[in-house]
């Protein structure tokens, strides 16, 4: 089956907030970005000693570790509700308070191969059902948040929120 988001999305398709991470992705095929970044962050995260995962560049912000898996948790959520909005469902999506989900969250006390780990398999998985979509599933929409989303938004969106937490990671981390 053919794989293709059909361009890129417009500001109709995302809220507001959601516009600077798209604009971290200025591929038009969102797949082959999907494919290519798992590999350039897994690289980039593998190359961590274990001693980083602990590490917090100010007092009160999240460790390396964290920050790692606020990145699964979000790309579950921006995957499910595109699950759900290519799928047709009716109905509106919940919204994610990032700091309540990371004070319930145990990423902390796992060790950092694991954080990633768990990373790698949640995009791959997420990768295997974006290929999967067709050109009429791409223009699906759904409400999340409160906001209207096309499935193709939050697919640049999951590539893009990805993209700044690894670049906080790359510069006040590391």
């Amino acid at each position: 089956m053919s794989h293709f988001a059909t361009g890129r999305p417009d500001s109709s398709e995302h809220a507001p907030y959601y516009g600077k991470y798209i604009q971290l992705v200025p591929e038009n095929d969102i797949i082959q970005a999907m494919a290519l970044q798992i590999e350039q962050t897994l690289g980039f995260l593998r190359s961590l000693p274990n001693s980083a995962g602990d590490k917090r560049y100010a007092p009160g912000k999240w460790s390396v570790k964290e920050v790692i898996g606020h990145v699964s948790d979000a790309e579950r959520v921006f995957a499910h509700r595109a699950l759900f909005f290519a799928r047709s469902t009716p109905g509106a999506l919940p919204s994610m308070e990032q700091d309540d989900w990371m004070k319930a969250a145990t990423f902390g006390t796992q060790r950092l191969e694991d954080v990633v780990t768990e990373f790698e398999l949640v995009r791959r998985s997420n990768l295997c059902f974006f290929r999967q979509l067709t050109e009429e599933a791409w223009k699906r929409r759904g409400i999340a948040s409160d906001c209207e989303f096309t499935v193709r938004s939050l697919a640049y969106i999951l590539v893009g929120h990805e993209r700044h937490h690894l670049e906080i990671l790359k510069t006040r981390y590391v």
